[in-house]
């Protein structure tokens, strides 16, 4: 396994005249939601500062995370630590828990809803600037312009430098960018999951705005560690699709696709993974998530990881998954 963590982390630029990021983020939403516990978890204060230690500087957590005790976490840990990262917060994702289904969050997008949002992350990250604030899920009751006509708000009162949105079509970002410039689009990207290619990704690259990829690992199933279905009972993908017993037996295909590729390079299959998603342009900011240290560690040494022309060939020659993301 390649092993580049004492070489310094490559950086990026997130929008044009915005901030120098370690090439690869940190997803901080793991550590407190969505995964269930784990016997191998560690403390999440100690990996969140290892990772700014090794260069990762752009950390991404939501209000709807916990809810809030994931932004409450960041907080602590960047206590005397704010000026070394650059933090990414989301609003307009409510936890609902009354909702039927497998996600108990529903969107609001409403203008008093995300101006009170705002409000209650800067408290809880302990800091009075947000450096990328997403609009996390456009809200179908609610026009995009509103939302983001809410949120230019609070960059012009300049608790918040620039604004993102999650998952959204090329036309809402063409109605968001007409109201603000979107400096960050945020939206599932990986190998197994690359609706985005020809859409999002183009569109960041003709406006200047950062593409991040969340997922870049496919919540774990591209490091190779699941080979059956079998999850803890509060692990949300217990009821994900591609999950699935059947389907994920038919997943591995890709697996053992990006493992041939790292079997030539002396890496891990999550390390060509992430080398792919770097691979699709200097504005891919991917933003792992990990609850350990040496999956840290070696997430941050995919971003020396070189894939040549054939092994780039061969991965996107890898078929396409089994079942729906959600």
């Amino acid at each position: 396994m390649q092993d580049f963590h004492d070489t310094p982390l490559p950086t990026r630029t997130l929008w044009p005249d915005g901030p120098e990021v370690g090439a690869l983020g940190l997803g901080c939403m793991g550590m407190s939601w969505g995964y269930g516990t784990s016997a191998d978890a560690e403390d999440p204060a100690a990996v969140i500062a290892e990772a700014l230690d090794l260069g990762v500087t752009f950390l991404d957590t939501s209000d709807v995370y916990g809810p809030f005790t994931n932004e409450e976490l960041v907080g602590r840990v960047l206590a005397g630590r704010r000026d070394e990262v650059v933090l990414a917060t989301k609003g307009g994702l409510v936890a609902d828990f009354e909702t039927s289904g497998s996600t108990p969050v529903r969107p609001d997008g409403r203008p008093e809803h995300l101006r009170r949002a705002v409000d209650a992350s800067l408290k809880r990250l302990g800091t009075d600037r947000i450096d990328l604030y997403y609009l996390h899920r456009p809200d179908p009751e609610v026009p995009v312009e509103e939302s983001i006509g809410a949120m230019a708000e609070a960059v012009e009162a300049g608790k918040v430098r620039a604004l993102g949105v999650s998952e959204f079509s090329v036309e809402q970002l063409d109605r968001a960018q007409a109201v603000h410039p979107v400096a960050a689009v945020q939206s599932e990207l990986s190998l197994w999951t690359r609706d985005h290619l020809a859409t999002s990704l183009p569109w960041c690259e003709a406006h200047g705005a950062a593409f991040v990829p969340f997922s870049p690992l496919g919540r774990g199933f591209l490091t190779g560690r699941f080979r059956a279905a079998a999850f803890a009972d509060d692990d949300y993908r217990t009821r994900m699709p591609r999950f699935q017993q059947e389907n994920l037996a038919a997943n591995l295909a890709i697996v053992e696709g990006a493992e041939a590729v790292a079997a030539r390079h002396g890496a891990s299959a999550g390390q060509v993974a992430l080398a792919w998603t770097l691979a699709q342009g200097e504005h891919v900011v991917p933003i792992p998530g990990t609850r350990r240290r040496s999956r840290l560690r070696e997430n941050a040494a995919a971003a020396q990881l070189r894939l040549s022309e054939e092994d780039l060939a061969a991965l996107d020659a890898l078929p396409a998954p089994t079942g729906e993301r959600y």
